[in-house]
């Protein structure tokens, strides 16, 4: 398959799992308390074009199809992420934990076989730190535990240098929103939620690192 019908193709594939993933955090989002889903454009057609867009720049890169497939399923689990996230303030359980244990089985075939789990471990246990202390020093919650488990599956799926890079990219990416917010309501009240820059800043890893197993390896 040529290189540039590949990418048009799965941006097709993309723009139907982006739907799915729409369709999926509407139900989700009325099991968790009856969370009633909205209907701006950004909230409906939001996941679709970014998987879209997603799936057809991962597919320029040179792997094989299972790889591909792979990690068009991760991409898809940060896409839901960062819309259910900025809609709902919320990270679902329901999408988090069947993907960590999907990047777990990922990260054993890679070596060494530890350095996956040694990372989600040690990335999930320092947001849950700042949680506890951000929430005993401000007196409310600094980062929500959907934070910590995406900090987790982070972790699992990028390994440790790749997962420094996306949480540094993810803390960025947060600052700058976060100081426009105080410029533009002059206000140091103005909160967000951290987990779609994280999921974008994982996003950014995942493309630029080689951290998924090959069919090489």
């Amino acid at each position: 398959m040529t290189t540039i019908l590949l990418p048009i193709l799965w941006a097709l594939v993309g723009a139907a799992a982006g739907w799915v993933a729409r369709w999926g955090s509407v139900r989700l989002a009325l099991l968790e308390g009856g969370l009633a889903p909205g209907h701006k454009r950004w909230q409906v057609y939001g996941p679709p074009v970014l998987a879209a867009i997603l799936f057809a720049v991962f597919a320029t890169e040179p792997t094989s199809f299972a790889v591909l497939v792979l990690r068009s399923v991760f991409v898809l689990v940060l896409v839901q992420v960062i819309f259910f996230d900025f809609e709902h303030r919320l990270i679902l359980d329901r999408v988090m934990f069947p993907s960590i244990a999907i990047a777990l089985v990922a990260s054993l075939l890679r070596h060494p076989w530890w350095a996956g789990i040694a990372t989600g471990l040690g990335a999930g246990l320092v947001f849950l730190m700042l949680s506890v202390v951000g929430s005993a020093i401000f007196k409310a919650e600094a980062l929500g535990f959907g934070d910590v488990k995406l900090a987790l599956f982070m972790g699992v799926l990028l390994g440790p240098l790749p997962t420094i890079q996306a949480l540094f990219y993810g803390v960025f990416l947060a600052g700058i929103v976060s100081v426009v917010l105080v410029v533009r309501y002059r206000t140091m009240k103005q909160t967000i939620a951290y987990g779609p820059y994280l999921a974008a800043g994982a996003l950014i890893a995942l493309y630029l690192y080689t951290t998924l197993p090959t069919s090489s390896a």
